[in-house]
């Protein structure tokens, strides 16, 4: 079975699983932050305007932006999907390396920052709230193996988001390329049309999902093996 077949059998089962963890569906928004997150510092690294996001109980999520030049809005929209995807690369590499502190607060950092600055809406903001504070008590009170179980939890329901959104710009641009999302944006400003767009992220999600499992399965083994050891020659 090839590594694309494996990452997607992985992911269903993955999904199917993690569905069957009571509140996991809660979590799945830490996917959205990372999106709405990603528009936002490329708006502003371009010299845009943040108005404010919004975070919805759907999972859904938009960022109001103002932009001074067209081309601008060709890496905006290509940084939500590629930035959840990178993210969820990142918190596997951290779980490999048994960094999975440094990972839990890079999200509340994230969060701590999105709530600050840019995050308006009620349930947004109540999200945002009980994220960190849940956060800070995994940090903070509970112990290592609970704190790592959560962050696993986390990673999973992050690589899948980061895949799935996607996917379904598939669909949405299958049935109506005018409500497709970024990918509909993205067709605005190239010649490349919705569906190809979604197509490009979906393969971009997979990419990065196929990287995060490798870590994920043989990663950690990996860096725990021990270094050869170095012996000096002497003469007899």
């Amino acid at each position: 079975m090839s590594n694309l077949l494996k990452t997607v059998f992985f992911l269903i089962l993955s999904a199917f699983l993690t569905h069957l963890i009571p509140f996991s569906d809660y979590f799945r928004n830490l996917d959205t932050m990372i999106h709405e997150f990603g528009h936002a510092i490329v708006t502003l690294a371009l010299s845009g305007k943040v108005m404010y996001i919004e975070l919805f109980a759907n999972h859904s999520g938009v960022t109001y932006s103002q932009v001074t030049s067209r081309w601008s809005l060709l890496p905006i929209a290509l940084a939500g999907y590629t930035t959840a995807s990178l993210f969820a690369f990142f918190l596997f590499r951290m779980r490999a390396s048994g960094k999975q502190r440094l990972g839990l607060q890079v999200m509340t950092a994230i969060a701590i920052v999105a709530l600050v600055l840019f995050v308006r809406n009620e349930f947004g903001i109540f999200w945002l709230l009980g994220f960190i504070i849940l956060n800070t008590m995994m940090l903070a009170f509970m112990p290592r193996w609970l704190s790592d179980l959560y962050y696993l939890l986390l990673a999973f329901l992050t690589l899948e988001e980061s895949v799935f959104g996607p996917f379904s710009l598939i669909l949405y641009a299958w049935n109506d390329p005018a409500k497709a999302g970024d990918a509909t944006n993205l067709s605005l400003v190239t010649p490349i049309p919705a569906i190809g767009w979604a197509v490009l992220l979906t393969l971009f999600s997979l990419w990065c999902a196929v990287r995060a499992l490798k870590w994920f399965l043989t990663g950690r083994k990996a860096s725990r093996s021990p270094r050869p050891a170095y012996r000096q020659p002497f003469d007899e």
